[in-house]
């Protein structure tokens, strides 16, 4: 689904905003199947949760970056209305995407509670600009439904906090409770906000729930102050390769692929690539 203008307009003017329906039917179901190839379903969770207890450790447990063993999970990080999004509301083609990551949580693996924060910290080395110049687009795709019951992120429009400083960067829950919204949806929602909108993490309020959302952040391509994750830096990891296979060169080049007609394809690197990605489809590199 075309995410509607008026939906990236309430980014800029609210922070955030969730678009139910984004997903089409056919790539949900193939995504939520390919879940647990890396996640236990809920059922197999709450029969024996204390075989599980590395979910324990941290609020963070459940979090898996890209790549993944599947095609089905893969695709959601280069969805193409997604992609099309992201350059209406960055104002640009010329973009990239900077974190990919599924996240799983269970109901009483731990207190998923958080304090009100910004996203920015570990998104720049600066900080964000008020005017929404150099902006960066984070996003949750959900793949389960998220309910109030449902560990819903709980955000703060930027009207109670537009003349709040950035630092310190968290606040206490009481500070903003009186005026959070949860952002919630059917799976196969977005949910589109800004790295300065204030928002926090809650807890499950029911038993043997589970959350299950993709992480797809992107920016303009160029600000070496912003970014989170070096694609470069997961090369090594077995699944890239398929994905990469499978991407269309546009889809590659968001992920800082060289794309075509850049001088860094020759004979020699179309030969050695080619060998290091069996199966790649490199003649849009070689033309």
């Amino acid at each position: 689904m075309r995410v509607p203008d008026e939906k990236l307009a309430e980014v800029w003017d609210r922070g955030w905003t969730v678009v139910e329906g984004f997903v089409d039917p056919e790539t949900l179901a193939d995504a939520r199947k390919a879940l647990w190839k890396l996640y236990p379903t809920p059922e197999t969770f709450f029969a024996r949760p204390e075989r599980y207890q590395e979910y324990t450790i941290s609020q963070f447990a459940g979090v898996r970056p890209f790549p993944y063993p599947t095609w089905s999970l893969n695709r959601l990080t280069v969805y193409p209305d997604l992609i099309d999004a992201a350059e209406r509301f960055l104002g640009s083609d010329d973009i990239e995407i900077y974190k990919a990551e599924l996240w799983a949580k269970y109901a009483g693996a731990i207190n998923y509670d958080q304090p009100y924060h910004f996203d920015f910290p570990n998104h720049s080395l600066v900080a964000p600009r008020a005017d929404g110049v150099h902006i960066q687009m984070t996003t949750f795709i959900l793949l389960s439904d998220v309910t109030e019951a449902d560990s819903p992120t709980k955000m703060v429009p930027l009207e109670h906090t537009r003349d709040l400083p950035y630092f310190p960067i968290a606040h206490p829950q009481s500070a903003f409770a009186d005026r959070e919204v949860a952002a919630t949806g059917p799976a196969g929602s977005l949910i589109i906000y800004r790295t300065d909108v204030l928002h926090r993490g809650s807890d499950f309020t029911q038993p043997n729930r589970s959350r299950f959302v993709m992480m797809v952040d992107l920016q303009q391509r160029g600000w070496r102050w912003n970014g989170k994750m070096s694609w470069p830096g997961a090369a090594l990891n077995p699944d890239i390769g398929d994905a990469m296979i499978a991407m269309t060169p546009r889809e590659r080049d968001l992920y800082g692929w060289p794309p075509p007609g850049s001088d860094y394809w020759n004979e020699q690197t179309l030969r050695d690539v080619a060998l290091r990605y069996p199966g790649i489809d490199l003649k849009p590199y070689g033309a």
